[in-house]
């Protein structure tokens, strides 16, 4: 992968002699490398995998084009050393939203540089505009979360528990295809349903309950993520009506979703409609975030995101209302924006499900 030359440009821009990318994710996307351990090496000269042993290999058919470095008794402090001090750097970049700082202080006791350099969020940000392969994973990851939706609504009986459900939602993501689970699944009944993040527990699913399943898998490392909320047995009048206003919202949502808006703008139409069905309150998260190599990435659709939301990028849309004491709604669809709106990935019906 050629990503390492944007890299360069960052460098350049910032003024820097060379960076030491940790982030596994940022590794992935510049090199190809998706090994557990290890270090990017980028400078106008060289553009390197750093790590041990366990992962050469790998690095060899992963990072195509970059030279792999396999560190040794001396541990990577010696390696980065040597690659320093025959690049002569001075200043080195390092990604400082990532790093530990006790791993900052080993670097900044042992590595031989006048400077370490904290650069932030800028590889990360390479990540917000997905290309159209990454869109065809994603795509496809939620494609898989479709499927799993459909077949776990088969299984789903009174008297199961929230733990059988949620194992039984990472199974089925498995077998479709799926590497792993994007994030613990989540599976919410009843009076559990009014905690956005529930995890799940032995509490058995009764009639009547709501029933929330937020989930997702990993395809060729690139996440999906979906929500649909459902009722075991017959909804009441009040499911009806949150279920109503959460959809509504959601919808109202997509409606204006499109390029060019700043992601606090399109959550504020989801939210005033959540607000003024008088659920004020009941809707304490924001409306949606990005996803790509990481479950949650930015830009975020909240009342304080004040970045623009621009074509390429993947966005969650995931309005909620939780009533403590009685149960929650939350409806979530996956979608990718365009100039002039988006296309919705997630294909799973929205209309109130009652098994």
């Amino acid at each position: 992968m050629d990503n390492y030359k944007r890299v360069q440009e960052i460098n350049k821009e910032l003024k820097i002699d060379a960076v030491l990318i940790s982030n596994g994710n940022n590794m992935r996307y510049v090199s190809g490398f998706a090994g557990e351990t290890g270090y990017l090496y980028i400078s106008d000269k060289h553009h390197m995998v750093i790590t041990d042993f366990r992962y050469t290999y790998q690095a060899e058919m992963e990072a195509e084009g970059y030279e792999i470095v396999t560190i040794g008794s001396g541990g990577y402090e010696e390696a980065i050393n040597d690659i320093l001090r025959t690049d002569n750097v001075k200043g080195l970049g390092f990604e400082s939203k990532d790093m530990l700082y006790s791993r900052y202080q080993d670097l900044m006791d042992k590595l031989n540089v006048d400077e370490l350099i904290p650069i932030n969020d800028e590889i990360t940000r390479l990540r917000r505009i997905k290309t159209p392969k990454e869109l065809d994973y994603i795509k496809q990851a939620e494609s898989i979360g479709d499927k799993v939706f459909s077949e776990i609504l088969t299984f789903i009986k009174p008297g199961m528990t929230e733990l059988e459900v949620a194992a039984r939602i990472e199974y089925l993501l498995k077998i479709h295809g799926g590497q792993s689970t994007s994030f613990p699944a989540i599976v919410a009944s009843g009076v559990n349903s009014s905690m956005p993040h529930a995890v799940p527990t032995l509490k058995k699913i009764e009639d009547g309950d709501f029933l929330t399943m937020d989930f997702g898998c990993v395809y060729e490392g690139y996440c999906s993520d979906m929500t649909r909320t459902i009722v075991v047995g017959k909804a009441s009048d009040k499911q009806k009506e949150i279920y109503k206003i959460v959809l509504e919202a959601q919808l109202a949502a997509l409606d204006v979703l499109k390029a060019g808006l700043k992601g606090k703008d399109v959550d504020k139409v989801a939210r005033d409609i959540i607000y003024k069905a008088g659920y004020e309150g009941c809707f304490g998260h924001g409306l949606g975030h990005s996803v790509g190599l990481f479950i949650h990435e930015d830009p975020r659709l909240s009342p304080s995101e004040e970045g623009i939301i621009e074509a390429g990028m993947i966005e969650t849309v995931e309005p909620g209302i939780y009533v403590r004491g009685f149960g929650g709604v939350r409806i979530e669809d996956l979608v990718v924006v365009t100039e002039d709106g988006y296309e919705n990935y997630t294909h799973s019906d929205k209309s109130l499900i009652e098994l």
